[in-house]
């Protein structure tokens, strides 16, 4: 049976966005395939409010996280985490042999500017990571306000995860200084995995040629030097098929949708979900700092979450449990991508009568 899913990524996928994963290859080092590339990149800025340049990565984030942190830092990385996936960054870093600080939040609650003042007034750190939205906890990070305090420090560089808020929430990554920003493709952009995508300012370029062992496949500065040197071609062998296919979304975002519409469509839902938790059970994050994206619902009737996800499979639907520590202590469902407020409406309707049941 087909699900409907309100998981925080791989998202469901439309129809016609699937079809355009079967387009027929070309050729990947011809000017079809620069004319792809240029395309997705102009449309990309749109979506994230920048001038910036545009990379693409055969990865998951996760690919471009590891680049940025191991592309960016020369000095030391401050690693800002509220959960797992800020947790990732650190553990990129220590990996990568990155020299590297830990400052986690309490689960739940958000990384505070104070928090990221008070580590770069040591001058330590050039370079810094935050978590725009954490799937683990909820939290969706105040950047502005982080943003306002870290353009304070000019030699620090900024890298921002938004792999899972991209598209759904709007992210204004000139105004806010970031340097290199990630998202994904499986999420709010609603298409399948497997394709990466970054913002890299020229002061991340200067950065790059700064750090000596990058790395090969996710050198950022390689991937920058491609597109300049080869008129907007990849380094290796790059996803066609998901490039087709991002083309083809972004026309539908831009023009069909319409930016804002979709902001406002993704707090609807976040709204609605939101209202619902707090009469059934408990929001886990701070509300103040709730994601747009997803909602992680503190398990206050200690319902078996499993079961009740086995029970929503036989519907036709499926959520997801807690992350890592949090399984079965929280529940998470996703409102992202091309889901509309009716069919989350349609999901939380059915988890009532599944409870009612007991």
């Amino acid at each position: 049976m087909k699900k409907k899913l309100f998981i925080p990524g791989p998202v469901t996928v439309s129809e016609d966005v699937l079809e355009k994963m079967s387009t027929q290859m070309i050729g990947h080092r011809t000017k079809d395939a620069s004319n792809l590339q240029r395309s997705i990149s102009e449309k990309m800025r749109k979506v994230m409010y920048t001038e910036e340049e545009i990379l693409l990565s055969t990865s998951s984030g996760t690919g471009l996280m590891e680049g940025a942190i191991r592309s960016g830092t020369k000095k030391r990385a401050a690693v800002f985490s509220v959960g797992a996936f800020g947790d990732r960054w650190y553990e990129l870093a220590e990996a990568n042999n990155v020299p590297a600080d830990l400052f986690q939040s309490e689960m739940g609650k958000p990384t505070t500017p104070e928090m990221v003042e008070e580590a770069l007034a040591t001058g330590k750190y050039d370079l810094v990571t935050i978590t725009h939205n954490e799937t683990s906890t909820g939290i969706m990070n105040p950047v502005k306000e982080i943003s306002d305090v870290i353009k304070k420090y000019p030699e620090v560089l900024f890298a921002m995860d938004t792999v899972s808020s991209l598209g759904g929430v709007k992210i204004p990554f000139d105004e806010w200084g970031v340097d290199i920003g990630i998202t994904s493709t499986q999420k709010c952009l609603g298409l399948p995995p497997g394709l990466a995508i970054a913002s890299f300012s020229k002061k991340a370029v200067q950065r790059a040629k700064e750090v000596k062992h990058r790395g090969y496949y996710l050198d950022l500065l390689k991937l920058y030097d491609t597109i300049q040197k080869k008129d907007y071609q990849y380094p290796s062998t790059p996803s066609l098929s998901h490039m087709f296919a991002l083309d083809y979304q972004l026309d539908k975002i831009l023009n069909e949708e319409g930016l804002e519409n979709r902001f406002n469509r993704h707090q609807e839902m976040a709204d609605y979900v939101r209202a619902w938790a707090k009469e059934h059970f408990e929001l886990f994050a701070e509300e103040k700092y709730a994601s747009n994206a997803l909602t992680t619902i503190k398990n206050t009737k200690g319902i078996s979450v499993k079961e009740l996800n086995r029970k929503l499979g036989e519907r036709g639907y499926s959520i997801s449990n807690g992350y890592g520590d949090l399984k079965e202590k929280t529940f998470r469902i996703a409102h992202m991508a091309d889901t509309t407020l009716d069919e989350v409406k349609e999901l939380l309707n059915v988890i009532e009568e599944l409870m009612e049941e007991k």
